[in-house]
C-alpha cells in the first residue's frame, strides 16, 4: 500500500493517477475525502496533520509514503507524518522538496522543506528528496491575462528556470516509492533547458497560435501585484520579492540530467506541457 498526501495537489494526483495506471495499491490523503476525485480502487481517506490519530489511521499498513505539504512551511506536517510512519512501520518514504532549499539567497521560501527534509533523512526508513525546479504548470496563472488580451506579468525579466512538467516529477515519485534503489538519494528535477519568462510566452504563443506577451515589472511593481492582485500580506510579499530577485540573477538557471537518469528517457520541454494543456488557455 503506497500512501500519497497532498493527493488532491499538482503532483499528488498526478501521482496518484500513475502509480494507479501500474496498478498499485494507492491510499490518497486530504483533508475533504468528498471533494476528492481519484481513479477507480483507489482508497481515499481523511487526514489532518493536527490529528495524530487520523494520521495513525492513514498510514497503517502501508509501505510507502509520499509526503507532500501544502504550499508554505511544511516542517510540522513533514515531522507528524513522519511520526506516525515510524510508529506504523512504512519503510519507504519520498519527501516533495523545492529547488534552492537551504539557500539564503532563495529567501524565507529556501527554509520552507529544511525541517522536513532532516526528519525525513533521520527517519530510519529508506528515503528520497525531491527538489523540483518551476513547474511548467505555474504558467496556468497566466489564464485571466490571456483571457483580457493583457501581458503576462514578469517579474523575472530575462532569468531562466530549468522548468520541469510536474508529470515527470511525478513519474520520478513512482520509480522512488516502488525501487529500493532510488533510497538514500536526493534529485533535483529540472526540464531540459532553462527558460525565461518570455521564452515560455513565446513557447506559448507558438502552441496557441495567438500573441502572448509579458510586461517586465519593477520591484515595486511587483510588490503592488502580489498585495493587490494576489492578496498576499506584507511578510509573503517580502518573500517573494527575495525569490523573484534570485531568478532574475540566473540563481535559478539550473538543468540536471535526474528526470532522464531516473527514467530513461528525455524531461518534457516546456514546449511539450503547453501542446499538452492548450485547452487550459484561451485562444485567439
Amino acid at each position: 500500500m503506497i500512501l500519497v498526501t497532498g493527493a488532491t495537489g499538482t503532483t499528488g494526483s498526478e501521482l496518484v493517477r500513475q502509480l494507479a495506471e501500474r496498478g498499485e495499491r494507492v491510499r490518497a490523503l486530504t483533508r475533504d475525502p468528498a471533494k476528492a476525485q481519484v481513479p477507480p480502487g483507489v482508497e481515499v481517506v481523511r487526514g489532518d496533520y493536527t490529528d495524530p490519530g487520523s494520521l495513525a489511521d492513514a498510514t497503517r499498513g502501508v509501505t510507502a509514503a509520499f509526503l507532500a505539504g501544502p504550499p508554505g512551511p511544511s516542517a510540522g506536517h513533514d515531522l507528524a507524518l513522519v511520526a506516525a510512519a515510524r510508529t506504523a512501520g512504512v519503510r519507504r518514504l519520498v519527501k516533495l522538496s523545492a529547488l534552492g532549499t537551504g539557500d539564503p539567497r532563495v529567501g524565507p521560501f529556501g527554509s520552507w522543506h529544511v525541517d522536513g527534509e532532516r526528519a525525513v533523512r533521520d527517519s530510519g526508513t529508506q528515503w528520497t528528496v525531491l527538489r523540483p525546479s518551476t513547474f511548467a504548470s505555474n504558467t496556468l496563472s497566466w489564464a485571466r491575462e490571456l483571457g483580457a488580451d493583457e501581458p503576462v506579468p514578469n517579474p523575472t525579466g530575462d532569468g531562466a528556470s530549468g522548468v520541469v512538467d510536474p508529470r515527470d516529477v511525478a513519474a520520478v515519485a513512482v520509480r522512488a516509492l516502488t525501487d529500493g534503489r532510488h533510497a538514500g538519494r536526493t534529485y533535483t528535477l529540472t526540464g531540459p533547458e532553462a527558460v525565461s519568462v518570455p521564452e515560455q510566452a513565446a513557447a506559448l504563443a507558438s502552441v496557441l497560435g495567438r500573441p502572448v506577451t509579458t510586461r517586465d515589472l519593477s520591484p515595486e511593481e511587483t510588490r503592488a501585484f502580489l498585495r493587490d492582485v494576489w492578496g498576499f500580506d506584507e511578510p509573503r510579499t517580502e518573500g517573494v520579492l527575495t525569490s523573484t530577485t534570485f531568478v532574475r540573477r540566473g540563481g535559478n538557471a539550473v538543468v540536471t540530467r535526474a528526470v532522464p537518469d531516473v527514467l530513461g528517457r528525455p524531461a518534457r520541454t516546456y514546449r511539450e506541457w503547453a501542446e499538452d494543456h492548450r485547452t487550459a488557455f484561451p485562444r485567439a
